[in-house]
């Protein structure tokens, strides 16, 4: 193997050991005993966290006060504080660095690709039925202003020919376009 292929292999190996946890039980898929405990690990702390979610008013109240906000940026700062303490290790960030840069090659993305994909698209707007269409997007309109599954109507916007643009336009029209406000 090259250099390089087998710098890949170790820092794989790495991140296996320091990151996944999967070193942290001597046999973790023994009797899947680990996993299951994981498993059960995670289903209580998830109830956990749902019933929290409950007893401040439900998920809608969460996002109106901040606090799935807040939540995110807490744990953003817990994460980052951990990785700058070393107590949680991140290969080739806090551990194994390079001392030198590797080149990552830049991905151009080709011009006549691009090219050619907006003249087809061009032409399916072109020679498409537009009063399908027009139907099609103002139904899925009626039924987004409504309660019902809006996927039926999806479906029979694209299958007239309408753009994900055209789609995405009504539903902005409907819903409005969300803003987070910084909640902190």
């Amino acid at each position: 193997p090259t250099e390089k292929a087998a710098l890949i292999a170790l820092r794989t190996q790495q991140i296996i050991a320091h990151e996944s946890g999967v070193t942290n039980t001597v046999d973790p898929l023994g009797g899947s005993y680990f996993v299951e405990k994981l498993t059960d690990e995670t289903e209580q702390a998830a109830w956990e966290y749902i019933r929290r979610i409950e007893e401040l008013g439900g998920v809608l109240a969460c996002i109106q006060n901040g606090f799935f906000q807040r939540e995110i940026a807490e744990s953003a700062y817990r994460y980052q504080q951990e990785i700058e303490q070393r107590k949680r290790i991140i290969v080739g960030v806090n551990e194994y660095v390079m001392e030198e840069d590797m080149k990552v090659p830049t991905l151009y993305i080709d011009r006549e690709g691009e090219r050619v994909h907006l003249e087809r698209l061009n032409r399916v707007r072109r020679e498409r039925d537009q009063a399908a269409v027009r139907k099609a997007l103002d139904n899925l309109r009626r039924v987004a202003e409504g309660t019902e599954n809006t996927m039926p109507a999806i479906i029979e916007a694209v299958k007239a020919y309408a753009t994900l643009g055209e789609i995405m336009d009504v539903f902005r029209s409907v819903f409005g376009e969300y803003t987070e406000p910084a909640v902190f």
